[in-house]
């Protein structure tokens, strides 16, 4: 099965994966859909987030990835309904990034979640 990633600086030598901080655990995201991908593109990009691109890959080869560096992989299926607030981030960026230089710290606070600036985020998009 293919799926969908967000990467970041494709093809050169920085090149990386889109992840969430989440309670000490780094979780890639993988996207069924394309277009759920692209979506949440464009939440980052109104956050003023670098734009990743949006990358097919095998689902085999991110987990093999993510096994290696002992990241979790969640699936955003198709027609995904979020349940609890972390359900929610699989949809929506947290409103705090990692800037750019603290990519590769292991310091973030992602469980303060605002949920409001998760639904404004969302209201962007229509």
């Amino acid at each position: 099965m293919d799926v969908f990633v967000l990467l970041y600086n494709l093809g050169t030598e920085k090149e990386g994966i889109h992840s969430i901080e989440l309670k000490g655990r780094t979780i890639v995201l993988m996207f069924e859909e394309k277009d759920d991908a692209e979506r949440y593109c464009g939440l980052l990009e109104a956050q003023d987030f670098p734009l990743p691109s949006v990358e097919m890959i095998s689902i085999d080869e991110i987990r093999d990835f993510c096994n290696k560096l002992d990241y979790e992989c969640k699936l955003v299926e198709k027609n995904f309904v979020p349940k609890t607030a972390e359900d929610r981030l699989l949809i929506s960026p947290p409103q705090k990034n990692l800037e750019v230089e603290k990519w590769n710290s292991e310091e973030s606070d992602l469980t303060n979640l605002d949920l409001n600036s998760i639904k404004e985020n969302l209201e962007k998009l229509l």
